[in-house]
């Protein structure tokens, strides 16, 4: 099965990792994780507004590989403060997706740039 990554994607900051922002592999598209990154860097703020950037950005790439918010069928989570920012975080999935993608939580010690949150994604096409 081929492959296609995907470096740039319109509207998204070039990363300073050396990574893909995607990688699509036939009907399926592993986005790779993102923060509430700008082209001026990381913005910090309250969990949801870092998850929406983050989305936005995930969305972003999403179509830049043939597919949409609909196509996702896998949300991972990582927050540096569960307890108190999944509520948050939960109602913003319930704002964007409908049915829910299946979805990790966890907590992690520490993101990049300081984040709360980071979200990375698998997108399916029928």
């Amino acid at each position: 099965m081929a492959k296609r990554f995907i470096g740039a994607a319109e509207g998204v900051p070039a990363s300073p990792s050396p990574i893909s922002n995607a990688v699509v592999c036939g009907n399926t598209c592993h986005i790779s994780g993102q923060l509430a990154v700008y082209d001026d860097g990381y913005h910090p703020g309250p969990a949801r507004e870092e998850a929406e950037r983050a989305f936005d950005l995930v969305f972003l790439i999403a179509k830049a590989g043939g597919f949409d918010r609909t196509d996702i069928v896998y949300v991972d989570i990582a927050f540096t403060n569960l307890e108190q920012d999944l509520p948050e975080v939960n109602a913003l999935c319930r704002e964007l997706f409908d049915p829910f993608p299946a979805r990790p939580i966890y907590q992690a010690a520490a993101l990049p740039f300081g984040a709360k949150i980071k979200i990375q994604v698998i997108a399916q096409r029928d």
